[in-house]
Formats: C-alpha cells, sequence, structure tokens
C-alpha cells in the first residue's frame, strides 16, 4: 500500500511524473512526425539516432504502461500480456533482422547478435548493478528473492541448459523454437496461477493508476498505441541505420548491433529497476530483470527461427557461422553461472562484482581463443558454485522442481475445491 502524503507533496509528484510521462512522450512522437512528413532522408546517423531515441522513449511509455495495466486486467492475462509489452521494443529490433536474414547477407549474424547482445547486458550489467545499487542506497550486502521467484529461476534452467545444445548443432531450428515457446507457454500459465497480490507502483505508473478506472484504461490503452506505433515505425530506420553507420565509420557492424541496439531498448527497464532499489525495493527490481531473462532465453530464442522460416517461406533453420557459435555460448555459459549464483534465492554483493567483473571482460577480450576461455571460466565456476558454494544452494536447487510442480497442483486443487464449494 503507497503510504499517505499531504496535498502539497501528491500536486509536487503528479507534476513530475506528468513531465517523465510528457518526455517519454516527445521522444516516440518526433520519430512518428519525422516519418509521416518524410524527413528521415538517408542519413544512416541521422536515422539510427532518431530511431533509437523513438525507441528509447517508447520504452518507458510501455513499462509504465504495463505497471498501471495490473490495475485492471486478471492475473493470468496480465502475466502473459506484461511479459510481451515488456520486450516488444528489442522484439522489434530483432524480429527485423530476422526477416531480412533469408535475403540479405550478414543479417542472421545480426539476428543473432542482438539477441545475444541483449541476454548478456541484461544479465551481466542489470543484475549486477541493481545489486551495487541497494549496497549504495541501503548498504544491503545481499539481496534476497522471494520464494515464488523459483518459478522464474528453474524455467530459466530448464531454458539454459537446452540451449547448450544449439551451438553444438550451429543452427536455431524450428525444434529448438517449438521446445522454447512450449517452456514460456508452460512458464506463464504456471506463473498466472501465483497468488494475486496489490501491485507496488511507483513513479509515472503510479500517477496512472491513481487515476479514475475509465480515465486510467483510456490513458493504459494511448500508451500503447502510441509507444507501439513508435517501435513499428522506427525498429527498421534504426536497425539499416545501425549498420549503414558502422559501415560509414569503419566501426564493426556486428558490434553495434550487439551492444548500442539492445541498450536502447533495454535501458528505460534498468533504469526502472535500478530506481526501485535505489528506493529500498531491491527484490522488486532484480525480481523484474530475472523474469525478463527468463522471456529472453524462451521466446526471444524461439522467435527467431520461426520468423526466418515465415520470411523464407519455407520451414528452415537459421545457420550460425563461427562468431555466432563463440557468441552463442558465451551467452549460455554466463546464463548458467548466474542462475547457480541465485539458485538460493539470495544474490550478494560479491557475486554480482564477479558477475560484472566478467561481463566487463567480454568487451575487451573479442578474439575466438578468449570467447572459448570466458565460456570454460563460467562453467567452471557454475561447477565450483554449485559445489563448494554451500549446501544451501544445492537443497534450493534440488527442491526447486518439487515446489513448481507442486505449488502449481495444489492451487489447482484449491481452485477446484473453492469451485465445488459454489
Amino acid at each position: 500500500m503507497t503510504p499517505a502524503r499531504d496535498p502539497h507533496s501528491t500536486r509536487a509528484l503528479l507534476l513530475r511524473n506528468s513531465l517523465y510521462i510528457l518526455l517519454a512522450a516527445l521522444l516516440a512522437v518526433q520519430w512518428i512526425v519525422v516519418r509521416a512528413l518524410g524527413l528521415a532522408g538517408h542519413d544512416p546517423l541521422f536515422q539510427s539516432l532518431g530511431g533509437g531515441l523513438a525507441i528509447f522513449g517508447a520504452a518507458f511509455l510501455l513499462s509504465w504502461a504495463a505497471e498501471a495495466a495490473q490495475m485492471d486486467i486478471p492475473r493470468a492475462l496480465a502475466m502473459a500480456f506484461l511479459a510481451l509489452i515488456a520486450v516488444l521494443p528489442e522484439y522489434a529490433v530483432d524480429m527485423y533482422f530476422a526477416w531480412q536474414a533469408p535475403h540479405k547477407e550478414g543479417y542472421a549474424a545480426f539476428a543473432t547478435a542482438n539477441m545475444t547482445g541483449a541476454n548478456r547486458l541484461l544479465i551481466g550489467l542489470g543484475w549486477a548493478t541493481v545489486v551495487a545499487t541497494a549496497w549504495l542506497s541501503r548498504r544491503s550486502r545481499s539481496i534476497a528473492l522471494e520464494r515464488q521467484q523459483s518459478v522464474e529461476i528453474f524455467f530459466l534452467i530448464v531454458a539454459t541448459v537446452y540451449s547448450f545444445v544449439i551451438p553444438w548443432k550451429q543452427t536455431i531450428s524450428l525444434w529448438d523454437a517449438s521446445v522454447l515457446v512450449t517452456l514460456f507457454v508452460i512458464y506463464m500459465v504456471l506463473a498466472g496461477r501465483a497468488e494475486h497480490h496489490e501491485p507496488e507502483l511507483d513513479g509515472p505508473a503510479e500517477s496512472i493508476a491513481a487515476l479514475p478506472a475509465a480515465q486510467r484504461r483510456i490513458a493504459v490503452i494511448g500508451l500503447f498505441l502510441l509507444s507501439g506505433a513508435a517501435i513499428l515505425l522506427a525498429a527498421e530506420p534504426f536497425a539499416e541505420g545501425l549498420v549503414a553507420t558502422g559501415r560509414q565509420f569503419g566501426i564493426e557492424e556486428f558490434l553495434l548491433v550487439q551492444w548500442l541496439a539492445p541498450l536502447a531498448s533495454e535501458s528505460p527497464e534498468f533504469i526502472i529497476c535500478i530506481l526501485f532499489a535505489w528506493k529500498g525495493n531491491a527484490t522488486a527490481g532484480i525480481s523484474a530483470l530475472v523474469s525478463s531473462s527468463v522471456n529472453q532465453w524462451t521466446l526471444l530464442i524461439g522467435m527467431l527461427p520461426i520468423v526466418y522460416s515465415v520470411s523464407a517461406g519455407s520451414p528452415l533453420a537459421m545457420p550460425l557461422d563461427h562468431r555466432q557459435v563463440e557468441e552463442m555460448l558465451l551467452t549460455t555459459a554466463q546464463s548458467i553461472f548466474a542462475v547457480s549464483i541465485i539458485a538460493d534465492l539470495r544474490f550478494s554483493v560479491r557475486e554480482a562484482a564477479i558477475l560484472f567483473v566478467l561481463f566487463a571482460s567480454q568487451l575487451v577480450l573479442t578474439d575466438p581463443v578468449a570467447r572459448y576461455t570466458l565460456s570454460a571460466i563460467y562453467i567452471l565456476l557454475t561447477i565450483v558454485t554449485m559445489t563448494l558454494g554451500g549446501a544451501e544452494k544445492r537443497r534450493a536447487l534440488a527442491s526447486m522442481p518439487a515446489y513448481v510442480l507442486g505449488r502449481a497442483h495444489s492451487r489447482s486443487s484449491a481452485q477446484g475445491a473453492s469451485s465445488e464449494s459454489k
């Protein structure tokens, strides 16, 4: 529950939150106006900058609207809907590359680059930064995750372990898509059966949620439509602008697509989660990022070969070259180490520091030998963490499947009993 505020502070908060929404909306609207008036031109730097700012602003609007929508959408539907909405900016860019991949040389590599960069940024930078913020704000030496977060961790483990197959066979196939998308659907069903709690809202989302029901719904729908239009209009010029800008300035396109594109789409989520941590709710911040990791490892990767096949007009596996194999293996290895850290539902400052240092080393150690060495280090640290990191982690990991499946069964039984009593 939000504590009561005096009228003066309430008006000041409303004014500040309205200003944030206006600024984010202006970033999104500027590109809609540019496209409508035909002013985009052919300058790749202008297109990547203008499109990137539109995606950045739209991502903020989507996050706030999605949080406020929890007031009106049933829990099960909200989980599935919000999971899709939160990752729309990133999906739009990655799906564009996957759509073009059968027709343009090198675009399959860009699709993989965007996906691996997004995953590694989210875990290596996002997770670690939330823990660091909690320490700076409250001197919290660790973050405790809620027990129900075991659902996300369990599915993240399963998806990550399965994904080790992908670099080994050097393709992302429709079979992979069926496995990963099925995992996503099962995850959403189980997550949707969780006990409903009133959402803890802050910032612009809190102000939107405080509106009368009819006005709130209009505002949420309007923000969804505005941000969706901006993202759809910006995805192609932003993606193509990045590639062309790299060529124009002699910067490797692969690196721009891998790091700059996901940074633009994920920064708003990072900022919101960091603010949660700064205000003393680090658990909510890290929980949101863990949930996003599940979405990326299941639905995002699973959609790539589907979009690739539809664009090609026939069922095909999306091929991975040697560099993409390196990047996929490194991304998978980082993820398995990350979930081994939080298997006991605790995330310490020391663990976050290790995760960040290893992530930062990826930015400077870019040759194939270094990539494979880093992958081996992640896997070795995972083994060490699970064997020497304490019995608590091993017990938590061993009990996780029973908890996830048992909670789903007990929840279904409770609902059945409630229906019979009526």
